[in-house]
């Protein structure tokens, strides 16, 4: 038995050589980085090709999604603690090119995403419950741990989700922030099946994936959004019930309440606007949840009645990003065709126009990024 297990590690050890030949790793990579907010974001073909600690994976990121979230962080309006200089990013997908030698989860070539969460202690109260993003200890992607915006990144091997060896990559970078996010905001929703649920900024990155996986989880689907009649059929098209185009309407929640019969069971927020928090409350009936996702510049204040929270017993959840467990459920209604973001590729070197069509209001779905031009 000890000839046969020496002989397989044996095995294994000429496998994972042969396999680290078929990958090439340099030693300077190309990213996009800056050194003050606001500032120039800079294409660099020289970055340092960062190498991996016992416990972390080497990733060689093909494709990297772009949110409303990294617009925010460039311009220092999100309280985030952020290092400069910083790459920036924090949903991307490629291939495992390297390990540390404490990594048991995953072998060279495996396919990986990178999400929000890049490491935490794993040891504490909140890691222990499955809430490691709000570990004191925890490394946050483009916040104060450099991000996807380049071409290899390193993760501790337990935050890496694995990926189908066959999976469209481009399609899956999306999935590790607009994917996992939505579908644990929903989760935390509490809605039931048939139920209704209001979803702002629906035709946009996060809300183009959380009409379909709330479709998928047998929810009907109210999207506020506009203008524009391409908005309107790109969210039905998703499955998504009844669209208000809010230029269009007097009162969102008159409109809300009107087309549920009542109002919302829960109403999802995921937008960056302030305006449209102070009508998210008004659109639930009594016993709903309101969600907030979307961070608004500079952050802001959720206003709410309180006698309309006591009296009506509404609740009020905060939803950051998921878990790991959050993150394999949510791939698993990927994996499964069931929810696909609708994206756009571009170069990484077209990231500064990504951020202007983001902050201008011009993006249907996910702009998603191209590290290799």
């Amino acid at each position: 038995m000890w000839r046969f297990s020496q002989a397989l590690g044996g095995s294994r050890r000429i496998i994972q050589s042969r396999l680290h030949s078929y990958f090439t790793i340099p030693k300077v990579q190309t990213g996009i980085i800056f050194n003050e907010f606001g500032g120039p974001l800079q294409y660099r073909r020289d970055l340092p090709v960062p190498k991996p600690r016992s416990n972390e994976v080497l990733i060689n990121l093909k494709y990297s999604g772009v949110c409303h979230t990294d617009l925010h962080t460039w311009k220092g309006e999100i309280p985030f603690k952020t290092k400069l200089p910083l790459i920036a990013g924090h949903e991307g997908a490629g291939v495992v090119v390297d390990k540390g030698t404490d990594v048991k989860t995953f072998e060279i070539g495996d396919l990986a995403g990178v999400k929000h969460l890049m490491s935490s202690c794993m040891g504490c109260e909140l890691c222990d419950a499955g809430h490691e993003l709000n570990c004191a200890k925890a490394e946050i992607a483009g916040a104060n741990r450099d991000g996807t915006f380049q071409q290899y990144v390193t993760v501790d091997a337990l935050q890496a989700p694995h990926l189908p060896a066959k999976v469209d990559l481009a399609s899956a970078a999306p999935m590790f922030c607009a994917g996992a996010s939505v579908y644990k905001a929903l989760k935390n929703s509490k809605t039931q099946t048939n139920q209704w649920v209001a979803i702002f900024g629906a035709t946009g990155g996060l809300g183009t994936v959380a009409t379909q996986y709330a479709t998928s989880m047998g929810f009907r689907v109210v999207g506020i959004d506009g203008p524009g009649e391409e908005r309107k059929q790109l969210f039905h098209s998703l499955g998504g019930e009844v669209f208000l185009d809010y230029t269009q309407v007097d009162s969102v929640p008159a409109a809300v309440k009107e087309a549920t019969q009542g109002g919302a069971h829960s109403v999802l927020n995921l937008t960056a606007s302030l305006p449209s928090y102070d009508q998210t409350v008004q659109c639930v009936r009594p016993l709903g949840t309101v969600v907030p996702v979307g961070i608004p510049p500079n952050s802001g204040l959720l206003k709410a009645d309180i006698f309309q929270l006591v009296q009506e017993s509404l609740s009020i959840k905060g939803s950051s990003s998921a878990n790991r467990s959050d993150v394999r459920e949510a791939l698993d209604f990927f994996n499964r065709g069931l929810v696909k973001c609708p994206i756009k590729i571009v170069g990484l070197s077209e990231l500064p126009t990504v951020l202007d069509n983001i902050e201008k209001g011009y993006a249907n779905g996910r702009f998603v990024l191209d590290t290799s031009r």
